[in-house]
């Protein structure tokens, strides 16, 4: 298999089939915005990890720990189910992010093994243009 520049190519669905200049230009953009959704997942998904671990309270024998060496006055604990079910619901949300952004990327994938050089060219320009988009919103405060 090689590399080929045509306009007649059939991408990832028998629907998609693309016959001219135009349609393969329409093509090619639409990959280079799945490629830039792809890099923008990617880095909104590290930053809400982030984000989210700075959020999470500490354990509970942390809290033990800070309670016993403060103040022993009160000896009530936060109740544990609120961080917990906080926790699971950031979890379940990672995960709905991470199955998107693993959708996109094999039909990216896919589209690529089509074998045709626009569309790697687009989904090259499209991950350069979503790096450069996407990276400054990574930036840790």
């Amino acid at each position: 298999m090689h590399f080929f520049f045509s306009d007649k190519v059939v991408l990832l669905f028998d629907f998609w089939n693309v016959h001219s200049p135009a349609g393969m230009a329409l093509s090619v953009l639409v990959i280079l915005l799945l490629a830039v959704l792809y890099e923008s997942i990617k880095f909104g998904k590290a930053k809400l990890l982030h984000q989210s671990l700075v959020s999470m309270p500490t354990s509970t024998s942390q809290q033990r720990e800070e309670t016993d060496q403060g103040s022993s006055s009160s000896s009530e604990l936060p109740p544990v189910s609120r961080p917990g079910l906080r926790w699971f619901l950031c979890h379940f949300g990672q995960s709905l992010i991470h199955i998107a952004q693993v959708v996109i990327g094999y039909f990216i994938m896919l589209a690529v093994m089509s074998y045709n050089a626009w569309i790697f060219l687009g989904v090259v320009l499209g991950s350069a243009v979503g790096y450069y988009l996407a990276y400054p919103l990574l930036r840790i405060d």
